[in-house]
């Protein structure tokens, strides 16, 4: 069994940057976010934000892995 800190939709949005809550919502909707069940309330593992955050900025998890086969972004 996991363990690990819990949030709320509404923790998470405000751990998510601030996002709306029902930003949180449309991507537990979409599966785009893991959600926990405890009774009838909706909660969502702290590992799967941080999950979440990994997915959204591959950038950023390859300069921590020290890798550097992406090519450079033009801008």
């Amino acid at each position: 069994m996991e363990t690990g800190k819990l949030f709320s939709v509404e923790g998470a949005a405000a751990y998510l940057g601030g996002v709306s809550k029902w930003t949180v919502h449309a991507w537990l909707a979409k599966g785009r976010l893991r959600r926990t069940k405890v009774g009838t309330r909706t909660m969502i593992r702290e590992s799967d934000l941080q999950a979440f955050i990994a997915r959204c900025n591959p950038e950023a998890q390859a300069e921590r892995s020290g890798g550097d086969d992406t090519p450079a972004r033009q801008q």
